[in-house]
């Protein structure tokens, strides 16, 4: 080790030894080392609070759509999302990191929770990113990112509205696995991946069961056929985890494209088309425990106008699900388990029109209509059960946003949901013990502060 002449002059009057010389200077450049990987790091985040006004009394059946259970008629920390990140450069063999941790009752839905941890806390997202000099350079991420499909985010923040649409809440949250991406030119840019299942939990596999993320549209539906699937045998029907899991070799699909409009095409110029597809395994196919193939596609568009500060969009979710034997027991008088053999299909659709509009620097304006379709169909040939079950929905939402402070997001929204056949919202019907309304109003207000 070299030793500038300073430090060989106090060693030589024994102030100082090489020894501890040494030992600093290892220290120092090691210190020198981290700071230099922290500097091109940046942390973000932000703080998610809402206020949220269900109109009527009564009001346990709220609009069953992703991030928004539990939240009527009070106000809400819905999450706090804390984010470090090294963003690739532009170097060929460049390399970076992104980190997004949340803290509060949203934590819950996004269902990545491993066993690692339990509560209100979950790793959204938690990758390794890096490119290889091929082409125009394939970015790839490792470890647990966003699903590639979906209008909307799952950061608040990102989008345009408040509550999320019935197409996100059918929609695949993240994935532990392995996406690739490429960009052919500003036009045109691909991306496809492999992960371990279809839903959230980190470091699942297709071997067992999970307990997963409950909620979602078709959840109400799920829980009313089960109830109907026990009664008609007249036994308790409960899901056995893990059945119906497949090999440790199976793995989950996805690939995506989008095509964004080129200077020439006047003021369509920026206007991007989306189109992506997912398919593999859930092993927590509505909460259930039990395992499915699942295929989820979706198409989005966003259009410019020759308004100044007006964009229209649109965007179509599908999500087919379909079990194979699955195994489920039953309990008989002596308690003796008996495989119930009870299969189930869903089917599930979901088309969004989109209006946003910048009337001002701080002011801007977003409506979205939506109409949901759901399917499911379960049967049991040793329970002679064969039944069906749909949900139709309709909804409408208007949102004001007004950037009044700096850094603050403040959004005002109003919701209309309606069940196009029977009630699927409000209080418990004493008679039914279901939902005892076809309409759903909400006013909530949304306070984001982003840093």
């Amino acid at each position: 080790m070299k030793f500038n002449k300073w430090t060989l002059g106090l060693a030589a009057l024994g102030v100082v030894s090489l020894a501890s010389a040494a030992k600093a200077d290892d220290v120092a450049n090691t210190a020198n080392t981290v700071l230099t990987s922290l500097s091109a790091t940046t942390l973000s985040g932000y703080v998610d609070t809402s206020a949220q006004w269900n109109f009527g009394t009564g009001n346990t059946f709220a609009p069953p759509v992703k991030f928004n259970q539990g939240k009527q008629d009070g106000f809400n920390l819905d999450v706090i999302q804390l984010s470090l990140a090294k963003p690739l450069d532009e170097g060929q063999w460049a390399a970076g990191y992104r980190v997004d941790v949340w803290a509060g009752p949203d934590a819950n839905t996004l269902g990545t929770q491993s066993g690692m941890f339990s509560g209100d806390f979950a790793i959204r997202q938690a990758y390794i990113a890096l490119r290889t000099p091929v082409g125009n350079g394939i970015d790839w991420k490792l470890g647990v990112f966003d699903s590639i499909v979906g209008y909307e985010s799952v950061a608040g923040p990102n989008n345009p509205n408040y509550t999320r649409s019935y197409g996100h809440s059918i929609e695949p949250q993240t994935h532990t696995g392995l996406l690739g991406s490429y960009r052919v030119n500003d036009n045109v840019s691909f991306a496809a991946g492999i992960a371990n299942t279809m839903n959230s939990g980190i470091n699942s596999r297709a071997t067992s069961g999970s307990s997963g993320a409950v909620g979602g549209p078709l959840q109400s539906v799920w829980n009313g056929l089960l109830g109907a699937a026990a009664a008609g045998g007249g036994l308790p029907v409960v899901p056995t985890a893990g059945a119906n899991a497949r090999s440790e070799s199976y793995k989950s699909y996805m690939a995506s494209v989008a095509l964004t409009a080129p200077d020439s095409m006047g003021f369509l110029s920026g206007s991007t088309l989306y189109a992506g597809a997912v398919s593999g395994y859930n092993n927590s196919v509505l909460g259930s425990g039990l395992g499915n193939s699942q295929w989820n596609a979706y198409v989005g568009a966003t259009l410019a106008t020759p308004v100044a500060g007006l964009r229209l969009g649109a965007a179509f979710d599908y999500l087919g699900s379909e079990g194979q034997n699955n195994a489920w027991l039953t309990s008989d008088p002596a308690g003796t388990p008996t495989p119930a053999d009870l299969r189930f299909e869903v089917n599930a659709y979901a088309p969004a029109l989109y209006l946003s509009y910048q009337a001002t620097d701080k002011l801007s304006l977003h409506a979205r209509g939506e109409y949901f379709q759901g399917d499911i169909q379960a049967r049991s040939t040793v329970l002679g059960f064969d039944q069906s079950s749909s949900l139709r929905l309709w909804a409408f939402t208007a949102t004001a946003q007004y950037d009044l402070w700096k850094n603050v997001l403040s959004r005002l929204e109003f919701r209309w949901d309606h069940a196009e056949h029977g009630d699927a919202f409000g209080g418990v019907d004493p008679t039914t013990g279901g939902p005892n309304r076809a309409n759903a109003f909400m006013l909530a207000a949304n306070v984001i502060y982003k840093f």
